[in-house]
Protein backbone atom coordinates (compact mmCIF):
# COMPACT_ATOMS: atom_id res chain seq x y z
CA UNK A 1 0.00 0.00 0.00
CA UNK A 2 1.34 3.42 -0.98
CA UNK A 3 1.34 5.74 2.00
CA UNK A 4 -0.12 9.20 1.49
CA UNK A 5 2.18 12.03 2.49
CA UNK A 6 0.63 14.49 4.94
CA UNK A 7 2.28 17.66 6.21
CA UNK A 8 1.24 18.73 9.72
CA UNK A 9 2.49 22.13 10.83
CA UNK A 10 2.73 22.91 14.52
CA UNK A 11 2.80 19.18 15.21
CA UNK A 12 4.79 19.10 18.45
CA UNK A 13 2.11 20.12 20.93
CA UNK A 14 -1.59 20.74 21.54
CA UNK A 15 -3.94 20.16 18.64
CA UNK A 16 -1.10 19.50 16.20
CA UNK A 17 0.33 16.73 18.37
CA UNK A 18 -3.09 15.10 18.74
CA UNK A 19 -3.52 15.19 14.95
CA UNK A 20 -0.07 13.65 14.43
CA UNK A 21 -0.81 10.83 16.86
CA UNK A 22 -4.25 10.23 15.38
CA UNK A 23 -2.94 9.95 11.82
CA UNK A 24 0.09 7.94 12.93
CA UNK A 25 -2.18 5.21 14.26
CA UNK A 26 -4.10 5.04 10.96
CA UNK A 27 -1.09 3.29 9.37
CA UNK A 28 -1.87 4.75 5.94
CA UNK A 29 0.09 7.99 6.03
CA UNK A 30 3.67 9.15 5.68
CA UNK A 31 3.80 12.08 8.09
CA UNK A 32 5.86 15.19 7.47
CA UNK A 33 6.06 16.82 10.87
CA UNK A 34 6.78 20.49 11.38
CA UNK A 35 7.55 22.47 14.52
CA UNK A 36 9.60 25.56 15.23
CA UNK A 37 12.44 23.51 16.75
CA UNK A 38 13.98 20.14 16.01
CA UNK A 39 14.14 19.30 19.72
CA UNK A 40 10.37 19.46 20.07
CA UNK A 41 9.97 17.16 17.08
CA UNK A 42 12.42 14.67 18.57
CA UNK A 43 10.28 14.61 21.72
CA UNK A 44 7.17 14.09 19.60
CA UNK A 45 8.83 11.17 17.78
CA UNK A 46 9.18 9.26 21.05
CA UNK A 47 5.37 9.15 21.34
CA UNK A 48 4.70 7.83 17.83
CA UNK A 49 4.01 4.14 17.21
CA UNK A 50 7.02 2.11 16.06
CA UNK A 51 5.53 1.43 12.63
CA UNK A 52 4.84 5.08 11.87
CA UNK A 53 6.61 6.44 8.78
CA UNK A 54 7.56 10.05 9.35
CA UNK A 55 10.17 12.72 8.84
CA UNK A 56 10.85 16.02 10.53
CA UNK A 57 10.95 19.48 8.94
CA UNK A 58 11.64 22.08 11.65
CA UNK A 59 11.30 25.75 10.75
CA UNK A 60 10.77 29.02 12.56
CA UNK A 61 7.87 30.52 10.61
CA UNK A 62 8.65 34.01 11.91
CA UNK A 63 11.86 33.81 9.85
CA UNK A 64 10.76 34.79 6.33
CA UNK A 65 13.79 33.45 4.39
CA UNK A 66 13.69 30.19 6.36
CA UNK A 67 9.97 29.84 5.67
CA UNK A 68 10.45 30.42 1.95
CA UNK A 69 13.15 27.74 1.94
CA UNK A 70 10.84 25.40 3.87
CA UNK A 71 8.20 25.71 1.16
CA UNK A 72 10.82 25.22 -1.55
CA UNK A 73 12.12 22.08 0.17
CA UNK A 74 8.60 20.77 0.59
CA UNK A 75 7.91 21.05 -3.13
CA UNK A 76 11.30 19.63 -4.05
CA UNK A 77 11.34 16.63 -1.71
CA UNK A 78 7.64 15.82 -1.59
CA UNK A 79 6.18 16.31 -5.04
CA UNK A 80 3.77 13.47 -4.23
CA UNK A 81 2.26 15.36 -1.30
CA UNK A 82 -1.36 14.41 -0.67
CA UNK A 83 -2.41 16.48 2.32
CA UNK A 84 -1.62 19.56 4.39
CA UNK A 85 -2.90 20.27 7.88
CA UNK A 86 -2.03 23.94 8.34
CA UNK A 87 -2.22 24.03 12.11
CA UNK A 88 0.74 26.17 13.25
CA UNK A 89 -0.37 29.40 14.83
CA UNK A 90 0.46 31.94 17.50
CA UNK A 91 -1.55 34.23 19.73
CA UNK A 92 -0.47 37.62 21.08
CA UNK A 93 -3.36 38.82 23.23
CA UNK A 94 -3.27 42.57 23.67
CA UNK A 95 -5.43 45.65 23.10
CA UNK A 96 -4.84 46.67 19.50
CA UNK A 97 -4.22 50.31 20.42
CA UNK A 98 -1.18 49.21 22.44
CA UNK A 99 -0.01 46.24 20.39
CA UNK A 100 3.51 46.64 18.96
CA UNK A 101 3.72 46.48 15.18
CA UNK A 102 6.29 43.68 15.59
CA UNK A 103 3.64 41.49 17.27
CA UNK A 104 1.09 42.33 14.58
CA UNK A 105 3.57 41.36 11.89
CA UNK A 106 4.34 38.06 13.64
CA UNK A 107 0.63 37.21 13.82
CA UNK A 108 0.11 38.03 10.16
CA UNK A 109 3.21 36.09 9.17
CA UNK A 110 2.64 32.86 11.06
CA UNK A 111 -1.16 32.73 11.01
CA UNK A 112 -1.79 33.97 7.48
CA UNK A 113 1.28 34.33 5.27
CA UNK A 114 2.40 30.75 5.98
CA UNK A 115 -1.00 29.13 5.24
CA UNK A 116 -1.23 31.12 1.99
CA UNK A 117 2.25 29.98 0.90
CA UNK A 118 1.47 26.37 1.83
CA UNK A 119 -1.85 26.51 -0.03
CA UNK A 120 -0.07 27.94 -3.08
CA UNK A 121 2.45 25.09 -3.07
CA UNK A 122 -0.24 22.51 -2.34
CA UNK A 123 -2.43 23.63 -5.24
CA UNK A 124 0.45 23.12 -7.67
CA UNK A 125 1.33 19.69 -6.30
CA UNK A 126 -2.26 18.51 -5.99
CA UNK A 127 -3.03 19.49 -9.57
CA UNK A 128 -0.07 17.45 -10.82
CA UNK A 129 -1.06 14.47 -8.68
CA UNK A 130 -4.78 14.68 -9.42
CA UNK A 131 -5.86 14.81 -5.78
CA UNK A 132 -5.15 16.41 -2.45
CA UNK A 133 -6.63 17.84 0.74
CA UNK A 134 -5.71 21.11 2.43
CA UNK A 135 -7.06 21.72 5.94
CA UNK A 136 -6.59 25.14 7.56
CA UNK A 137 -7.10 25.78 11.25
CA UNK A 138 -9.41 28.70 11.98
CA UNK A 139 -10.99 29.54 15.36
CA UNK A 140 -14.33 30.30 16.95
CA UNK A 141 -13.12 33.85 17.63
CA UNK A 142 -13.03 34.46 13.88
CA UNK A 143 -16.84 34.52 13.98
CA UNK A 144 -17.70 35.65 17.50
CA UNK A 145 -14.78 38.01 18.07
CA UNK A 146 -12.86 38.38 21.29
CA UNK A 147 -11.43 41.38 23.11
CA UNK A 148 -7.63 41.62 22.93
CA UNK A 149 -7.51 39.14 20.04
CA UNK A 150 -8.49 41.37 17.13
CA UNK A 151 -5.49 40.58 14.93
CA UNK A 152 -5.55 36.89 15.83
CA UNK A 153 -9.27 36.73 15.00
CA UNK A 154 -8.70 38.51 11.69
CA UNK A 155 -6.01 36.04 10.64
CA UNK A 156 -8.20 33.08 11.54
CA UNK A 157 -11.19 34.45 9.63
CA UNK A 158 -8.89 34.86 6.65
CA UNK A 159 -8.01 31.15 6.76
CA UNK A 160 -11.66 30.24 6.35
CA UNK A 161 -12.05 32.69 3.47
CA UNK A 162 -8.89 31.32 1.87
CA UNK A 163 -10.23 27.76 1.83
CA UNK A 164 -13.64 28.78 0.51
CA UNK A 165 -12.08 30.66 -2.38
CA UNK A 166 -9.47 28.02 -3.19
CA UNK A 167 -12.13 25.30 -3.27
CA UNK A 168 -13.84 27.29 -6.03
CA UNK A 169 -10.54 28.06 -7.70
CA UNK A 170 -9.60 24.38 -7.81
CA UNK A 171 -12.97 23.63 -9.39
CA UNK A 172 -12.40 26.21 -12.11
CA UNK A 173 -8.80 25.29 -12.85
CA UNK A 174 -8.80 21.58 -12.06
CA UNK A 175 -12.41 20.46 -12.25
CA UNK A 176 -12.84 16.71 -11.99
CA UNK A 177 -9.79 16.25 -9.79
CA UNK A 178 -10.33 15.41 -6.14
CA UNK A 179 -8.72 18.57 -4.77
CA UNK A 180 -10.31 19.89 -1.60
CA UNK A 181 -9.81 22.86 0.71
CA UNK A 182 -11.61 22.94 4.06
CA UNK A 183 -11.20 24.80 7.35
CA UNK A 184 -11.76 23.72 10.93
CA UNK A 185 -12.91 26.20 13.56
CA UNK A 186 -12.25 24.84 17.06
CA UNK A 187 -14.07 26.31 20.01
CA UNK A 188 -12.50 26.37 23.45
CA UNK A 189 -10.12 23.42 23.41
CA UNK A 190 -8.07 22.37 26.43
CA UNK A 191 -4.56 23.39 25.33
CA UNK A 192 -1.72 25.54 26.64
CA UNK A 193 -3.54 28.57 25.22
CA UNK A 194 -6.68 27.99 27.33
CA UNK A 195 -4.65 27.12 30.42
CA UNK A 196 -3.58 30.76 30.61
CA UNK A 197 -7.20 31.94 31.00
CA UNK A 198 -8.45 32.84 34.46
CA UNK A 199 -11.02 30.63 36.18
CA UNK A 200 -13.55 33.46 35.89
CA UNK A 201 -13.17 33.66 32.12
CA UNK A 202 -13.25 29.87 31.76
CA UNK A 203 -16.49 29.73 33.74
CA UNK A 204 -17.99 32.47 31.58
CA UNK A 205 -17.29 30.59 28.37
CA UNK A 206 -18.33 27.25 29.82
CA UNK A 207 -21.85 28.63 30.39
CA UNK A 208 -22.08 29.34 26.65
CA UNK A 209 -21.26 25.77 25.60
CA UNK A 210 -24.30 23.47 25.38
CA UNK A 211 -22.05 20.40 25.62
CA UNK A 212 -21.14 21.53 29.14
CA UNK A 213 -17.41 21.02 28.69
CA UNK A 214 -14.39 22.36 26.89
CA UNK A 215 -13.22 20.40 23.89
CA UNK A 216 -10.19 18.14 23.81
CA UNK A 217 -7.43 18.04 21.25
CA UNK A 218 -8.70 14.58 20.30
CA UNK A 219 -12.06 16.10 19.33
CA UNK A 220 -10.28 18.16 16.70
CA UNK A 221 -7.96 15.34 15.65
CA UNK A 222 -10.95 13.07 15.03
CA UNK A 223 -12.39 15.64 12.65
CA UNK A 224 -9.08 15.93 10.77
CA UNK A 225 -8.80 12.16 10.46
CA UNK A 226 -12.23 12.09 8.81
CA UNK A 227 -11.83 15.16 6.60
CA UNK A 228 -8.52 13.98 5.15
CA UNK A 229 -9.90 10.53 4.34
CA UNK A 230 -11.74 9.36 1.25
CA UNK A 231 -14.92 9.16 3.33
CA UNK A 232 -15.00 12.97 3.12
CA UNK A 233 -14.38 13.16 -0.64
CA UNK A 234 -17.49 15.30 -1.27
CA UNK A 235 -16.76 17.75 1.52
CA UNK A 236 -15.14 20.84 0.08
CA UNK A 237 -14.91 24.55 0.86
CA UNK A 238 -16.74 24.32 4.16
CA UNK A 239 -15.92 25.44 7.68
CA UNK A 240 -16.29 22.78 10.36
CA UNK A 241 -17.04 24.02 13.85
CA UNK A 242 -15.72 21.80 16.63
CA UNK A 243 -17.15 23.79 19.50
CA UNK A 244 -19.72 21.79 21.47
CA UNK A 245 -22.51 24.06 20.22
CA UNK A 246 -20.87 27.29 21.43
CA UNK A 247 -23.36 30.17 21.22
Amino acid sequence: MTLRKILITGASRGIGKAIALQLAHCERYHLILHASSEQSLVRLATTLPDNCVYEMMPCDFTDLPATDQFVKDLKGKHSDLYGVVSNAGISRDKALAYQPVKEIDELLTVNLRVPILLAKAAMKLFSKNGAGVFIAMSSCVAEMGNAFQSVYAATKAANTALCRSLAREAGVLHGGQNIRFVSISPGFIETEMTESLSDEIKEKYLHQIPAGRFGTTEDVANAVRFLISDDASYINGGEFKINGGLI
